[in-house]
Parts: structure tokens; C-alpha cells; sequence
């Protein structure tokens, strides 16, 4: 036999007015709902590292050059063939910038050339070469040298010296 609720008797007795503040109903938060939200922030903040590592990389190469006019100016410079989506020309770029940082701004410059852009794929197909590429001009805008490839910033630093001194007469 089955047990029956009773239901609850209606009390006639009136309840006195109470001045109790509102109950606020807090959110209570259990291991599921806290392992997700956990993941949901950690998904965030590694999309939007990417991202921000995406843009930070197109500003360093806005920031290096693009400003092609400056090859001949009298200033031995160093233009990396460059396209921004390519991992091998991000990582030739950051071993060419901090071989390049190792010189004055008056004794050698850099410049980006971006293939997306319209001026330097004209750079590259007047130069013959491809994306992963740096140049090297000596002051008055004549190519001295090529280099293709990912290279570490010792061995460019040397390449970028022997541009220096080959293009700079000795005292």
C-alpha cells in the first residue's frame, strides 16, 4: 500500500509584516561548472594570444620598413623578402632584426618587404627571388649579396658585416 501525502493545512492565523531584507540568491558554484568555465578561459586567452601574436608580428614588420625608398640612400641596407604568414620568414625575420641590432642606424638599416603588397612583389620579381629571402644593397642601391633561407643571427650578423666593410671604404 502506498503512502499518501497529506496536504498541508491552510492557516487562518494572519503573519505579522516582516522588514526583512530580500533573500539574493547566490550562485553556487560546483566542480562541473567551475572545470568548464576554467576551460572556457583558458580557450579564450589561447585564441586570443594568437591573435594578439598574429598582430604584434604585422606591426614589427610595419614598424621594421616597407619603406623601400630608403634602398640607396646611402646607407648599406638589408630588405627581407617577407610574407606574413609564413613561419619560416617570421623566424628569419627575428634572427635578421637581431643580427641588424647589432648596428648603428647610420651604419646599416632594414627593411621589410611585404609580397602581399603590391611594391614588394615588384621587388621580388625584379630580384628574382622568393619569400625567406634577405638582400643586401650596399649604399648606393646595388645588390651585393643574397641570402635564402632561415639563418641563425650569428652567421647574418657576419653577412651583414662583410656588406658593411665591402661597401665601406677602409681608413
Amino acid at each position: 500500500m502506498k503512502r499518501q501525502r497529506r496536504k498541508a493545512k491552510k492557516s487562518t492565523k494572519r503573519q505579522p509584516a516582516t522588514t526583512a531584507a530580500p533573500v539574493v540568491q547566490t550562485e553556487t558554484l560546483d566542480r562541473r561548472s567551475f572545470l568548464s568555465k576554467a576551460r572556457n578561459i583558458a580557450l579564450y586567452t589561447a585564441v586570443g594570444g594568437s591573435v594578439g601574436w598574429y598582430l604584434v608580428s604585422e606591426v614589427d614588420a610595419a614598424i621594421c620598413g616597407g619603406d623601400l625608398t630608403r634602398i640607396g640612400n646611402g646607407v648599406p641596407t638589408v630588405v627581407q623578402i617577407h610574407d606574413p604568414q609564413c613561419p619560416q620568414c617570421v623566424a628569419l625575420q627575428k634572427e635578421a632584426l637581431e643580427a641588424a641590432s647589432e648596428f648603428e642606424d647610420d651604419e646599416l638599416q632594414f627593411v621589410v618587404a611585404n609580397i602581399r603588397s603590391e611594391k614588394g612583389r615588384r621587388l621580388a620579381n625584379e630580384h628574382r627571388v622568393g619569400h625567406v629571402t634577405l638582400l643586401l644593397f650596399d649604399g648606393n642601391g646595388k645588390r651585393r649579396r643574397t641570402i635564402v633561407g632561415p639563418n641563425a643571427s650569428a652567421y647574418l650578423e657576419r653577412q651583414f658585416r662583410g656588406n658593411v666593410r665591402q661597401v665601406t671604404p677602409q681608413k
